[in-house]
């Protein structure tokens, strides 16, 4: 719960990709507090949709600001929105955004609601960035991670022949971020800080890797709010933090054991790579070499938004967006809802 990221890229929706400027807008006070309490009684729903939509509008006129060389050369726009609910087991998942209105702020064709038909068919309705990672890891030697470090952390395996699989491992900044902002009122542990000064509680660490989700089988996927904090409660500021942070890198190694090969790099994105407690937990636990993907030449900050605006030519041209072993879902599957631009 940030702020909304917006990028730009040329793509055929298979393998060419030519990116462009990126942003991060973030999310003003107001907002973010209202999709804090989107559950609560008597919230008007519909009223924090438009809002939501209205910063995306926003997100997109200060892209195409940036935008020197293209103006505005804008084909279509891929709007994932933001996540309330996702219950895949119970084939459902919501994300707030309204894509017709969007169209029409723009002027320009919108895809959303990217998941909804995956869950439909019996799919996890996540993660939905791998058919992206494989296009632009395709001269990158295999089998190869890619780690994304949101709120819930997943990863996309490569291997030779074009295998892919990809699972939610665990949490990602989510937990962090909720225990930062309910002892001191911050967004996150900036760049790990606290965590680095802290003890890591082994026992809290131990029960919290007893849940039931590490021991199925991928694919599979989380809600943000799937773990509580209370068994961190007890503990300090720093203790607490650092046993969180242990868990997310913790959760990720033991997720390597359904893995078909184990990669001599794992490749980090998302915010949760700025994160140098979480980083090192990695080295340490991993025995491979970790690295942010800015090595090897992506952004980081940039890649969930592209890899969106990837899928939207793939929904537009009918192609899938997620398969049997990304998602779980029976065969090759396309998805999401077209708006066309008044």
């Amino acid at each position: 719960m940030d702020g909304i990221d917006a990028a730009y890229l040329k793509t055929d929706g298979k393998m060419k990709v030519e990116l462009g400027e990126s942003i991060t807008l973030p999310f003003n006070q107001n907002l973010r507090q209202k999709l804090t309490k989107v559950f609560s009684s008597n919230f008007d729903l519909k009223a924090l949709e438009r809002q939501l939509t209205e910063a995306h509008f926003d997100a997109i006129t200060h892209l195409k600001n940036k935008m020197i060389t293209v103006g505005d050369d804008i084909d279509l726009i891929g709007f994932h929105g933001h996540t309330i609910l996702h219950d895949p087991n119970n084939k459902r998942t919501l994300q707030i955004g309204d894509g017709k209105l969007l169209a029409e702020l723009i002027g320009v064709d919108v895809i959303c609601d990217f998941r909804s038909n995956d869950v439909l068919h019996g799919g996890q309705g996540a993660p939905f960035a791998p058919l992206y990672h494989k296009a632009l890891a395709a001269n990158l030697e295999k089998p190869l991670t890619i780690l994304n470090l949101g709120g819930v952390a997943n990863i996309t395996w490569l291997g030779d022949m074009g295998k892919i699989l990809a699972f939610d491992t665990g949490p990602g900044n989510a937990l962090i971020d909720d225990f930062m902002s309910f002892r001191l009122g911050k967004k996150m542990d900036f760049g790990g800080n606290l965590a680095m000064s802290g003890k890591v509680d082994k026992k809290i660490l131990e029960n919290f890797l007893e849940h039931p989700y590490f021991s199925m089988s991928a694919p599979k996927s989380l809600d943000r709010n799937q773990f509580e904090l209370s068994p961190v409660l007890k503990l300090s500021d720093a203790d607490g933090v650092a046993t969180l942070s242990a868990f997310t890198a913790a959760a990720i190694a033991n997720s390597f054991k359904l893995v078909p090969k184990k990669p001599k790099i794992l490749l980090v994105t998302g915010g949760g790579r700025h994160n140098l407690a979480i980083m090192r937990e990695l080295k340490n636990r991993l025995g491979v070499e970790v690295q942010p993907v800015e090595n090897v030449g992506w952004n980081g900050d940039a890649l969930e938004a592209q890899a969106f605006g990837y899928l939207a030519v793939r929904s537009l041209m009918g192609l899938s967006l997620s398969l049997p072993s990304t998602t779980g879902v029976d065969l090759p599957l396309s998805g999401g809802v077209l708006f066309r631009a008044s």
